[in-house]
C-alpha cells in the first residue's frame, strides 16, 4: 500500500510555472506506475500526465503536452510535474495516483492510491 500527499499548488498568473510534487510513503514506490490528474470546478477528472515504475514511459494528455514535465525520484519516493506555460485553462485540484500496472494507462479506474489534491489556479 502506498499512501501520497501532493505539495506546491497556489495562485500563478498566465504563462507562469509551477512544480508539483508529490510524496509517497511505503518501500514499493519504485513498482507503481504514477500519474497526474485533474479535475476542474463543474468537470469530470481527467487524466494529465503518466510515468512508469522505471521512468521510461511518460505519456501527456494532449492538452498538457509541450507545457508540462512529469519526472520521478524513486531513491526520494517523490514524483514531480513541471507546467509551464500555464493557461487559465489549467485552473484545476492536481491529483497525484499510483497504479500496478507495468505501462501508463489513463483511466481512473486503474489508479488504486490517491492524494488529496492541491489546488492550481491560473489567474488570466
Amino acid at each position: 500500500q502506498v499512501q501520497l500527499v501532493e505539495h506546491g499548488g497556489r495562485l500563478v498568473q498566465a504563462g507562469g510555472s509551477l512544480r508539483l510534487s508529490c510524496a509517497a510513503s511505503g518501500r514499493t514506490f519504485s513498482s507503481y506506475t504514477m500519474a497526474w490528474f485533474r479535475q476542474a470546478p463543474g468537470k469530470e477528472r481527467e487524466f494529465v500526465a503518466g510515468i512508469s515504475w522505471f521512468g521510461g514511459n511518460t505519456y501527456y494528455a494532449d492538452s498538457v503536452k509541450g507545457r508540462f514535465t512529469i519526472s520521478r525520484d524513486n531513491a526520494n519516493n517523490t514524483q514531480y510535474l513541471q507546467m509551464n506555460s500555464l493557461k487559465p485553462e489549467d485552473t484545476a485540484v492536481y491529483y497525484c495516483a499510483a497504479s500496478r500496472t507495468i505501462v501508463v494507462v489513463t483511466t481512473i479506474s486503474s489508479y488504486a492510491y490517491w492524494g488529496q489534491g492541491t489546488q492550481v489556479t491560473v489567474s488570466s
